[in-house]
Formats: structure tokens, sequence, C-alpha cells
């Protein structure tokens, strides 16, 4: 099964320059963290730009599944399914 991440601009220089990355998803109950385990095996930096020291999602990293966002579900327990759209937006500020 596979779920695909779909990456901004600022994170593409993480994940080889590119906008998507498939990632593979172990079995039937895959979560958000099982797939950022998974990712972090090809793509370590870009990982630690999602995940802190302690593998929590940094707090201004937003993870969406299917077009909601993980802390409005089960954060990293949240289950992702075969053929989900993946998307990451770290926050921007500026002034």
């Amino acid at each position: 099964m596979t779920a695909v991440l779909n990456l901004p601009g600022v994170l593409r220089a993480h994940a080889g320059g590119h906008a998507q990355v498939n990632v593979e998803i172990a079995g039937a109950t895959s979560t958000v963290g099982t797939v950022l385990d998974t990712l972090s095996r090809e793509h370590p930096a870009l990982v630690r730009r999602i995940r802190d020291e302690q593998g929590v999602l940094r707090r201004f990293v937003n993870f969406y599944v299917d077009d909601t966002d993980v802390r409005d579900l089960q954060g990293l327990e949240t289950p992702v399914p075969d053929g989900a759209e993946l998307l990451v937006l770290p926050s921007v500020a500026g002034g």
C-alpha cells in the first residue's frame, strides 16, 4: 500500500528536490507515526524538520491526511489508509 506525501518548496531540498514522495505503508494499520518512521529511513533530514527530538510533530508544522489536520484527529496515531494524500506545511512567520 502507498500514500503520497506532498511537500512545499521549502522542504523539497530535504527530499531530493521532489514535490511528492511515495511512502510505502506496511499493513492496514499504518498511522502518521509509522509513515514518518518509514520516511525517515530514506529522508532523515526531512523528518527532522517535521518531528522534534522527542518524536512529536514540531509545534509549527501542520500535517494533513486527506485534507484534515492530524491535530484535529489522533495526532501521530491518526490512521493512514491506502492511497491517502498527505501534506506537510510548516508555518511561515514574517513581518
